[in-house]
């Protein structure tokens, strides 16, 4: 007796830890490629400020008349190295969700292969009448 209950509580905890999963999983898997498109993005935006500033620092080579361009190049190496700042933290958050994500399939693996094991884990096909 006291061991279906055992059964019954661990069976219980499980069903609602697989909930959890199945609820938290598109989420998760949505967030991640939004990540990656905005470290797409950022990527992107890092080559065009590179592109400007290099053109910038052309055209100032060029210029017969003394048109200083340094505060605005020094302006936008500043706004590329934040954009690489953010790219950092979006990598490590990114892999961290990929970790998480990882862990939380193959916990789910393990408790389904124990419950598949122990008898107690039922087809979630609807029963018929």
């Amino acid at each position: 007796m006291a061991a279906a209950a055992v059964v019954e509580t661990s069976s219980g905890k499980d069903a609602i830890a697989e909930g959890l999963v199945d609820l938290l999983k598109p989420a998760i898997q949505q967030l991640d490629l939004h990540v990656h498109s905005v470290r797409e993005s950022q990527v992107e935006l890092r080559e065009h400020i590179d592109n400007l500033a290099t053109e910038l620092c052309r055209i100032n080579e060029h210029q017969k008349v003394a048109l200083d361009l340094d505060p605005y190049v020094k302006k936008l190496l500043n706004a590329r190295r934040r954009v690489v700042l953010v790219n950092n933290i979006l990598q490590n958050a990114q892999e961290r969700l990929r970790r998480l994500n990882h862990n939380v399939a193959k916990e789910t693996a393990r408790r389904k292969t124990m419950l598949e094991a122990s008898g107690v884990f039922t087809s979630r096909s609807p029963s018929k009448p």
